[in-house]
């Protein structure tokens, strides 16, 4: 997990706090990651977050600055407390990219239930939030690589597992983008099942473990070096 950084385009406090400033800064963040997963962006008021906490709604403004400065705060903190990818056993970090990326998408719901606050707030931001608060979400990911996805792209250039002549930038906005999406709807579809019913071709049978073995094929085939594409994880 890594260091919270502040997010240069948000709202953010000017760096001499008190430590009573700080406390209570972290026990507003906190409500509000509880309270966004609970209801929602839209839905979520910051009059209640306040009340909750027993303070007045002007002491939140006054720290973050709006309803939108404060859900962007609580979405770094969400995805800062969410494991990143190299945060794996060490002998599946042996294995290389490809096992680094498997073990992370079988692991999806284990995540989910651990960090269930931070991967609801995460949802919401990635999916729920409207375009300005997303290009401030998409920056922070961009500048300051919470989860290390960038460092996991390097690790998998130096072990020759990933294709040179695709820029090294694409294929981390393809793993964000694409993997990032399949592990979450493999979580949704555990939280809700009746939504993600199988086609009658019968080509998602088999659970989780066929339609990820499907996945890291085709992934292979698009990111992978040409020996890589071929092998087996």
């Amino acid at each position: 997990m890594k260091t919270l950084q502040q997010d240069p385009l948000s709202y953010t406090i000017p760096p001499a706090l008190t430590k009573r400033s700080q406390a209570k800064r972290a026990l507003i963040l906190t409500a509000a990651m509880r309270y966004f997963a609970e209801h929602g962006y839209e839905a979520a008021r910051v009059g209640d977050i306040a009340a909750e906490l027993g303070i007045a709604k002007g002491s939140v403004f006054q720290h973050f600055g709006s309803k939108d400065g404060l859900f962007v705060e609580a979405y770094k903190e969400a995805v800062a407390g969410l494991p990143g990818y190299l945060e794996v056993p060490d002998e599946v970090k042996n294995r290389g990219f490809f096992a680094i990326l498997r073990y992370r998408l079988e692991n999806a719901g284990r995540v989910r239930e651990h960090h269930d606050v931070q991967y609801k707030v995460m949802l919401l931001g990635n999916y729920g939030s409207d375009m300005n608060i997303k290009k401030r979400l998409s920056l922070y990911l961009k500048q300051e690589d919470p989860l290390e996805l960038k460092t996991f792209v390097k690790l998998g250039l130096d072990r020759g597992e990933l294709r040179r002549d695709v820029d090294p930038e694409l294929i981390a906005s393809v793993i964000e983008s694409v993997v990032e999406r399949f592990q979450d709807s493999l979580a949704m579809s555990e939280m809700h099942p009746e939504l993600f019913r199988s086609p009658s071709n019968g080509h998602a049978q088999g659970g989780h473990g066929h339609q990820i073995e499907e996945f890291m094929l085709v992934l292979r085939g698009a990111v992978g070096a040409a020996h890589a594409a071929k092998a087996t994880v």
